[in-house]
C-alpha cells in the first residue's frame, strides 16, 4: 500500500501484520470501552481558531518537559507487551524516539529489558514503575534504572487493581502466545511478524524474569504479576519512591482535581493527566476534559502533562494550548511498530510533528511555547 498519511493507515496497517490477541491488547479498553472513545472524541470536539496574514516563518516546536530538551512536546508512552507488537520492540521504539530529539518511556511490564534498550541507545530514556508488594523488587528495578542512567521516573498510580478487558481474556492473551489452535492460526497468519520473532528470544516480561522471586516458569510469573500490584498503594509510598530515586519524578494517572493537588504536595516534578487510554475505570471522563480543570488547580505549583486519546499532531497542539507542558503518545507509535517496525514509530512522529507545526502555523503562532488558550475557538 501507499505510504501512510496518517496514524489511521498506520492503524489500519498494523491491523494487518500483528497477530490479533497482541492488536487488541494495544487498541483496546475496559468493560464497555466508553472511556477509550471519549479520550479520543472529546479532542474532536475541541475546535481551533483560524488566522491570517500573520507572519509563518521560523517555526520552532522545540520545547522542554520536564527541564529536558525536546524536539517537539511529545514522549513516547509506557506500554506494556511493546515487543509482541514487533519483535524487540522496545528497543526499536526506543532508538527511533532518540534520533527524533523525544523521550522514549520503559514500561515496568515490558517485553525488552532495562538493560536491553540501554544496551542499543546512547542517551537516557525514561523508566516507568509500578508499585508492586514486594518492596525488594521495587527497589531493584529503582536500582537498575539508576544503572542504566534513566533520567526521569514514571511512577503508575492508576493500576493497583486491574480493570478487565474483554478482549484480553476472550483472546487468552500472554506472552509468550499459547500454542492453542486459535493462537496458532493467528500468528499463521502473520508470516513476517512470525519470522521477525523467531530471530529474537526477547518474548516474555525481560524486566521480571531471572528478578522475581519464586519464578521459575511462565505459569509463576503469570501469577506473580497479577497478584503483585499492590492495591494498599498510598501518598506515603510515593514519598518513598521518591526518596528512593533521587531524580526527576512524574505521577502518572491523576484525573481528578483533588488528586492533583495531593500530587502537587510530594514534591514531584510532573504530573501526567491520564485515565490509562481508557483501560481501567470505564465511565470516568476524557483525559483532556479534565486538563483545564487540573492546570487551573496546580498548573502554578507542579509542571502538567496529558496522556491519552491523542492520535494527530492537532491534538498535541489542543493539549499544549489547554495548559499541558508535555504530552504522550501509546497507541500511535505501537501502530507505526506494529506496522513497519523502527521506520513505523519514526513515521508515526513525522506524521505528528508536521501536523502539529502546519496546525501551529494556521493558528497564527510560530513557536510552541506561544501557544494558549487563544487558539481555541470558544
Amino acid at each position: 500500500m501507499a505510504k501512510p498519511l496518517d496514524i489511521r493507515e498506520l492503524k489500519a496497517l498494523a491491523k494487518r501484520r500483528v497477530p490479533k490477541m497482541f492488536f487488541d491488547y494495544a487498541d483496546s479498553g475496559a468493560w464497555t470501552e466508553g472511556t477509550y472513545r471519549a479520550n479520543e472524541t472529546d479532542f474532536h470536539d475541541i475546535k481551533l481558531r483560524q488566522r491570517v496574514l500573520v507572519d509563518m516563518t521560523r517555526r520552532s516546536l522545540a520545547t522542554t518537559m520536564i527541564g529536558q530538551p525536546v524536539s517537539m512536546p511529545v514522549a513516547l508512552a509506557p506500554t506494556g507487551l511493546t515487543g509482541m507488537q514487533h519483535a524487540d520492540g522496545e528497543m526499536l521504539a526506543a532508538q527511533a524516539a532518540e534520533a527524533f530529539g523525544v523521550p522514549f518511556t520503559l514500561s515496568t511490564m515490558s517485553i525488552c529489558s532495562i538493560e536491553d534498550v540501554a544496551s542499543v541507545t546512547t542517551k537516557p530514556f525514561w523508566f516507568q514503575l509500578y508499585v508492586m508488594r514486594d518492596r525488594d523488587f521495587v527497589k531493584n528495578l529503582i536500582d537498575r534504572a539508576k544503572a542504566a542512567k534513566c533520567s526521569a521516573l514514571v511512577l503508575t498510580l492508576d493500576l493497583q487493581i486491574l480493570g478487565q478487558r474483554h478482549k484480553d481474556l476472550r483472546n487468552g492473551l500472554s506472552a509468550p502466545p499459547k500454542f492453542t489452535p486459535k493462537h496458532i492460526w493467528q500468528m499463521a497468519t502473520r508470516p513476517l511478524w512470525c519470522l521477525e520473532m523467531l530471530k529474537t528470544q526477547r518474548r516474555s516480561f525481560g524486566n521480571i524474569v531471572g528478578h522475581a522471586k519464586n519464578v521459575s516458569d511462565l505459569s509463576s510469573l503469570s501469577s506473580w504479576t497479577a497478584e503483585q500490584f499492590d492495591p494498599q498503594l498510598s501518598w506515603e509510598n510515593v514519598a518513598e519512591i521518591k526518596e528512593m530515586w533521587g531524580g526527576p519524578l512524574i505521577l502518572k494517572g491523576i484525573l481528578d482535581v483533588e488528586d492533583a493537588k495531593m500530587a502537587a504536595r510530594t514534591g514531584a516534578d510532573a504530573i501526567i493527566v491520564s485515565n490509562h487510554g481508557g483501560r481501567q475505570l470505564d465511565g470516568a471522563r476524557s483525559s483532556i476534559s479534565m486538563l483545564p480543570r487540573i492546570v487551573d488547580a496546580v498548573g502554578d505549583q507542579i509542571e502538567i502533562h496529558l496522556d491519552g486519546g491523542i492520535r494527530s499532531g492537532q491534538d498535541v497542539l489542543k493539549a499544549i494550548a489547554l495548559g499541558a507542558k508535555g504530552t504522550y503518545i501509546g497507541r500511535p507509535f505501537l501502530y507505526g511498530l506494529g506496522a513497519m517496525g523502527k521506520d513505523g514509530v519514526t513515521l508515526a512522529l513525522e506524521i505528528i510533528r508536521k501536523e502539529l507545526d502546519i496546525t501551529m502555523a494556521l493558528c497564527g503562532k510560530r513557536d510552541i511555547s506561544d501557544i494558549d488558550r487563544d487558539v481555541i475557538s470558544d
